[in-house]
């Protein structure tokens, strides 16, 4: 398997930014970590290597970024307002540097997948949801598209923005509506120890794509299932063979 680190200077964030990619060609995967992860984390917890048949056939083609929740929304130093703005820097990092960085190595045309567990799982449908110019699948375990647990109640224009479970419901241009009613949206959460808001904002977001007729598919697994990297590393595989990559 081809494996590359790099480390670039980010201008967006003003502070160097790592990332791991792994495969030779096919489909572009931003693979956001969890919460104040690392890039190295998707490997070092045995996601690459079940992600391997789909790597090794050039179906996929993994990017494993760096997060900066630390300094943003897990930040509790940081007024809401502020940690937004640091959101935002990040967002502005990834489709401004991150995504350009991929065209230049992996030249195949289309759009791009995205995919985290737990915080990687708020990421990634928040990316895919704002940038559908960019993203058209995303597969999002065990994740939170709520930051109440975060910053409480409040809420600004920024943190509007990147809240699904706020501006979802709202949203009715046919820009957005038409691309992510020709994506690929997997949503998964299992029943057991720790998945408990999981499960509530994962049951949210499938009523809010239903009401929208968005074509989606929003699993939930069973009651041992837990929110762990033992299910995750089940859970990925599996739908990336659903897939038609």
């Amino acid at each position: 398997m081809n494996i590359e680190y790099h480390k670039n200077w980010s201008s967006q964030l003003g502070q160097d930014m790592e990332l791991k990619i792994y495969g030779h060609s096919g489909k572009p995967v931003v693979v956001f970590p969890c919460q104040g992860g690392r890039f190295y984390e998707y490997e070092d917890f045995g996601m690459v290597e079940s992600c391997r048949p789909f790597i090794e056939t050039g179906k996929i083609q993994l990017y494993a970024v760096d997060s900066i929740d630390n300094q943003s929304w897990a930040n509790s130093f940081l007024h809401p307002a502020d940690r937004a703005r640091r959101h935002e820097a990040y967002d502005r990092y990834i489709i401004a540097e991150v995504v350009p960085f991929i065209r230049e190595r992996n030249p195949s045309t289309g759009k791009f997948m995205t995919t985290g567990c737990s915080m990687g799982a708020y990421h990634a449908p928040n990316f895919f949801f704002r940038h559908p110019d960019v993203f058209d699948a995303v597969i999002a375990l065990s994740g939170l598209f709520h930051l109440s647990l975060f910053i409480g109640d409040y809420m600004d224009e920024t943190v509007y923005f990147n809240t699904p479970l706020a501006y979802l419901p709202n949203l009715t241009d046919a820009w957005y509506l038409d691309q992510y009613r020709q994506s690929t949206i997997i949503i998964c959460c299992g029943q057991g120890a720790w998945e408990g808001p999981m499960l509530e904002d994962t049951l949210a977001l499938k009523r809010i794509l239903e009401a929208k007729g968005i074509p989606s598919c929003v699993d939930f697994w069973g009651y041992d299932v837990n929110h762990d990297w033992p299910w995750w590393r089940k859970m990925m595989p599996y739908f990336l063979g659903k897939m038609e990559l």
